[in-house]
């Protein structure tokens, strides 16, 4: 039972918004001003044609498990980017498809020649942030950029070079 990570597709968007939402309600997070009500949720496909950004979907025959951006979100300092719609699904949780995710998309970012990774996240996602510090991310006392998730408590950032 391989999983792959591949680059997103068109008929990705309605599993992978079906995912994210899923995820959103089983950790009560499911509220205005996240990613839940973000009308990209159900375009992420057409949203990471955007130049300087790439999404990657982790597959297992076939069933999508999950995926994780980089996405050039306006007003981030420049050479820095956003960790963005990093979601797995339950049963893909604790088999390391997420250090995988992480670790790719790490190395996507400096491949569009990023300096710097951003992120935003919950309390609630504790196992997540758990990983994001254990990648070298470090807590930052407020949002950078203009991403439009005011819910989100947590935000992070970690160096590339």
């Amino acid at each position: 039972m391989a999983n792959i990570l591949r680059a997103i597709e068109e008929k990705d968007n309605r599993p992978l918004a079906e995912l994210i939402r899923e995820v959103f309600r089983e950790f009560k997070i499911d509220r205005p001003g996240t990613v839940y009500t973000d009308p990209t949720t159900d375009a992420l496909y057409q949203l990471f044609q955007t130049p300087g950004s790439a999404y990657l979907v982790a597959e297992e025959n076939g069933e999508i498990m999950g995926g994780c951006g980089v996405y050039p979100t306006q007003g981030l300092p420049a050479g820095c980017a956003e960790l963005v719609k990093f979601y797995l699904s339950s049963a893909s949780r604790g088999k390391g498809v997420g250090y995988k995710l992480l670790q790719e998309s790490l190395v996507l970012a400096r491949q569009l020649g990023y300096a710097q990774l951003y992120l935003e996240s919950f309390p609630e996602l504790a196992k997540a942030v758990s990983m994001y510090e254990k990648a070298g991310f470090r807590p930052l006392p407020h949002a950078l950029g203009n991403s439009g998730h005011y819910a989100c408590t947590i935000w992070m950032v970690k160096d590339l070079g």
